[in-house]
């Protein structure tokens, strides 16, 4: 017999948690002081309940996943992120790589006749890739296919390149969305606080900076996602504080998709020294994630960098949403040494992913539009069918 989340509820022994309980049970929204109380007080078994019974209360058993893949430009970079095994400083170009607009092209010409919805776009912030080069791309994608969703650009590179242009964030945003910018990933975001983010990416867009961009995007009529790099340096009100100013910006404008709290990893970045979180506390952090922030509708682990099982498991603890296929064109979290060093799934392995935990797989577009219900389609007819693989 399964037991019920008032079960657990009134099985909790600290009155503090139980009383939050309530509050989600009553959808009553939780506090800062809540959000830090979870942390500090609650174990996994605890917030994980918690985290499902909101998770399928508002999507049920539905898990989504989108077709899609990745450019990175480059990964030359004029920032020098602690924590990032990624991209190299432009006095050492040589040791990265920059892409043509031409080479860029050909990537998504290389999935004509293939079935994928979106393009995302991310990576260094290269002095000499200006906002008029990526306008070009855009145009250039948008002319060759033009129903293909374009994710692209963090804060940072944005704040970088409308500076660089001489253009006010309104004015860069307005002119990118012409050119065939759809949305905006959440990268970037890292840990608002200035104590934090002073320490470890202290030479780009600051934290105001970075929510500043995506309210313009959302008055633009675009959404945008929001991440977190959580399981350094950073206490745990540090993390609340990051949700609460997301929380808050979301209360204003309704433009962000989802949430995607990201694992910090340790390889070959000048954080080496730093410990990384353990699976007890990486779904900790997500089943927080979804009772704090109520007016996000999606959490996502984004499987690349968490590795499958995780992903998968984090499947009770709150996430409704594991990214795509991506088709191993990522490279941020495989050198950060992530299980995943070639990140690439088949439509048929994430639909087995998530059906393993008894949950329905849903592909999505970008906009969390279902495009299909892969709940009873046999493997087998995925396996030999490319529109549905």
């Amino acid at each position: 017999m399964s037991i019920s989340i008032h079960q657990i509820i009134a099985a909790e022994p600290d009155a503090d948690l139980r009383a939050i309980a309530d509050k989600v049970i009553n959808k009553v929204r939780l506090t800062p002081e809540d959000g830090v109380t979870l942390f500090e007080k609650a174990n996994a078994p605890f917030v994980g309940a918690l985290a499902n019974f909101v998770r399928e209360r508002l999507h049920g058993d539905k898990t989504y996943f989108n077709r899609n893949f990745h450019i990175e430009p480059t990964n030359v970079c004029v920032f020098a992120c602690k924590f990032c095994s990624y991209s190299r400083l432009y006095a050492h170009r040589e040791e990265g790589w920059e892409l043509t607009n031409d080479q860029m092209l050909d990537i998504v010409k290389s999935y004509d006749g293939k079935p994928v919805t979106e393009v995302h776009i991310v990576g260094g912030v290269h002095p000499k890739l200006t906002l008029e080069f990526f306008a070009d791309l855009l145009r250039k994608i948008k002319a060759h296919r033009a129903e293909l969703h374009i994710k692209g650009f963090t804060p940072v590179e944005l704040d970088y390149m409308f500076r660089k242009a001489k253009k006010t964030v309104e004015e860069g945003m307005a002119y990118l969305h012409e050119a065939g910018l759809d949305s905006l990933p959440g990268g970037g975001a890292e840990i608002f606080h200035p104590e934090i983010r002073q320490q470890i990416c202290d030479d780009k867009v600051d934290g105001d900076g970075w929510l500043n961009i995506h309210e313009v995007a959302h008055n633009l009529g675009m959404h945008t996602n929001a991440t977190m790099l959580y399981g350094h340096i950073e206490k745990y009100w540090h993390r609340v504080d990051h949700m609460e100013r997301l929380r808050q910006l979301q209360d204003k404008t309704g433009g962000f998709n989802t949430f995607i709290p990201l694992k910090f990893r340790n390889k070959q970045n000048e954080m080496s020294n730093v410990d990384e979180s353990g699976i007890v506390e990486d779904m900790r952090m997500y089943a927080i994630a979804r009772l704090y922030m109520d007016n996000f509708p999606h959490i996502k682990a984004y499987w690349p960098m968490l590795g499958r099982q995780s992903a998968q498991l984090a499947l009770s603890f709150g996430v409704n949403d594991i990214d795509g296929t991506i088709d191993d064109t990522t490279k941020i979290y495989s050198m950060a040494g992530s299980e995943e060093q070639t990140p690439t799934m088949s439509t048929a392995q994430l639909v087995t992913l998530i059906k393993q935990v008894k949950r329905k797989p849903v592909e999505r577009d970008t906009l969390y539009q279902e495009l299909r219900d892969y709940t009873d389609i046999d493997i087998k007819e995925i396996e030999v069918n490319p529109l549905l693989n």
